[in-house]
């Protein structure tokens, strides 16, 4: 089974949204688990005062979330690990897929894998199952994004780095962290990187937590249709 190749499943969620809780929750028992899992790990979202340099508020929680979740790791002692943030969602053939990817996580070498790409990814013709992402490719796909144990202590120094950097620096500074993975990738090619070919998971509609909201998931009335246009949506999409 796929997600025996990781010794623990981290949750990004903010504590105040216990809609994404449950939510995510729905998803982990697509997959025979569950928020109460042992391999699951509900890690709490970081909601920063300020930007700090960041192009959001929202943009450097998400940032210093994932770091978290990577110095958690280390600090575990934890191998292999799968990271999911609470607006991810399976893809409707989810279980059929996670038999294919198996077999690819077990005969590919790989450091870093994406459960699917939220930008335009030009996958190979044909192709299915994980297929090999140039060093050079960004990516933005850092709702569902795993790690081999060995490549976690060289990704939390370098997004360390990053901190240290005053925002638009040469070298990379404060940023998105779906641009922080990719600049890690562009400057460390040996991470070997695999992407889900169709995608295992994409990215739930909701109201944001890393970019302003709309005026209209303020709206009372209005926040509530929108809502249920969104679990359309979701239901359309593969969920």
């Amino acid at each position: 089974m796929w997600l025996e190749h990781f010794d623990a499943i981290f949750v990004i969620n903010l504590p105040a949204r216990a809609d994404r809780r449950r939510e995510m929750d729905q998803q982990l028992r697509r997959l025979g688990l569950s928020l109460q899992h042992e391999k699951v790990v509900l890690f709490p979202a970081v909601r920063p005062d300020s930007p700090g340099g960041f192009p959001s508020i929202g943009a450097r929680g998400c940032f210093m979330s994932h770091l978290g979740v990577l110095q958690m790791a280390q600090a575990k002692g934890v191998d292999n690990i799968l990271i999911l943030e609470d607006d991810c969602d399976f893809s409707k053939n989810v279980t059929a897929m996670l038999s294919q990817l198996d077999d690819g996580l077990q005969k590919m070498d790989w450091a870093i894998v994406y459960g699917g790409a939220l930008n335009d990814f030009e996958s190979q013709p044909g192709a299915t199952g994980l297929q090999t992402v140039l060093p050079d490719t960004g990516l933005m796909g850092s709702h569902c994004i795993a790690l081999r144990g060995s490549a976690v202590p060289m990704v939390a120094a370098y997004f360390e780095a990053l901190l240290q950097r005053p925002p638009g620096s040469p070298e990379g500074g404060p940023m998105h962290v779906d641009g922080a993975y990719s600049w890690l990738r562009k400057d460390h090619p040996e991470l070997t990187t695999l992407i889900a070919v169709p995608e295992l998971a994409f990215q739930r509609s909701s109201a944001t937590d890393v970019h302003a909201r709309r005026w209209y998931d303020h709206a009372p009335v209005v926040r509530n249709v929108v809502g249920v246009l969104r679990f359309l949506k979701n239901k359309w999409s593969g969920a």
